[in-house]
């Protein structure tokens, strides 16, 4: 077994993600540009929900670029609900996109360094881009062809090569790196993502195990518990959700749906179990998609709760 984790089932960090808060506001507006008072509302609704721990998703707010005073004034908010920060979570901003991966790489670098100024551990960083049009339109944006990184070694050595000096900066500021699970991107199975991982070579370069982003696609996949064997003496900040999935044998038709952590197809209770005998013991992200995804995800705080060692 690993070492004994430094919290337990009453103070382990969970944390809400904000996914199912937009950054563009119905009126055009953006969230980068409200009022304390408007960011209050949604970080009120997290407190509301029971949590004590907040994840400024940067899909909601990019705190790396708001001005300091702005960002000051978004923390005395958190602070005001009794919320902590443990985390940032990057999302559809690869460091590697053929038209944007400089602007990109550069954001990281001010989003670590935002990390070691408000005191979060672990940033959150993946190669997902944003979605296409097929993805905007469907109901779940799972279900049809998102972009891919290339099968070209050389595109696979710049994302390492730029892995390797965002690790090597953010462990300067005693920052961890969480590369995060996702598929058709160079960390889109568990052999992948490992494979990166040991070329990046990092101590505070892990993996975020969001296997949810697996077993939701509608293809042949690979059992959750054959993900987690490799996965786990790697996990790091960790993204947790789950999902129903049914597969037909004959046909070869597979459907999935969102479904709380108790009630989809993985094993969060062994899941987890089998990261902490690695040493696991960094903070969780609870998000959900549809429907009231905040509800939903304080249901997964229970749950984890109820799971987590005593």
């Amino acid at each position: 077994m690993g070492r004994k984790p430094p919290y337990n089932r009453h103070n382990w960090p969970i944390a809400a993600g904000m996914n199912q808060y937009p950054n563009t506001l119905p009126d055009g507006s953006s969230v980068q540009d409200q009022r304390p008072e408007e960011w209050a509302l949604a970080v009120q609704d997290v407190a509301d929900a029971g949590f004590t721990e907040i994840d400024p998703t940067d899909s909601w707010i990019r705190l790396a670029d708001l001005e300091p005073v702005r960002r000051r004034e978004f923390l005395d908010v958190v602070k005001g609900e009794g919320l902590t920060i443990p985390a940032i979570t990057t999302a559809r901003r690869s460091i590697i996109d053929p038209e944007h991966g400089d602007e990109y790489f550069a954001y990281m670098r001010r989003v670590i360094d935002v990390a070691a100024e408000i005191g979060a551990a672990e940033v959150s960083i993946g190669f997902s881009r944003p979605f296409n049009d097929q993805q905007k339109k469907a109901l779940w944006f799972w279900t049809t062809q998102g972009p891919k990184d290339p099968d070209d070694p050389a595109i696979w050595k710049k994302a390492v090569d730029r892995i390797k000096e965002l690790g090597r900066q953010a462990a300067a500021l005693k920052i961890g790196i969480s590369l995060e699970i996702y598929e058709d991107t160079y960390l889109g199975s568990a052999e992948s993502a490992v494979r990166f991982t040991q070329d990046v070579d990092l101590p505070n370069v892990g993996i975020n195990a969001d296997i949810g982003n697996l077993v939701r696609l509608h293809r042949p996949m690979t059992h959750w518990r054959d993900m987690m064997v490799k996965l786990a003496p790697y996990a790091r900040y960790w993204h947790v959700k789950n999902y129903l999935r049914t597969e037909d044998e004959d046909s070869g038709l597979v459907v999935t749906a969102p479904a709380p952590m108790e009630t989809g197809v993985i094993s969060y209770r062994e899941a987890i179990r089998m990261a902490i005998a690695h040493g696991f013991q960094s903070a969780f992200l609870c998000e959900h998609y549809g429907g009231d995804g905040l509800s939903v995800s304080a249901r997964n705080r229970e749950y984890l709760r109820r799971i987590l060692p005593k």
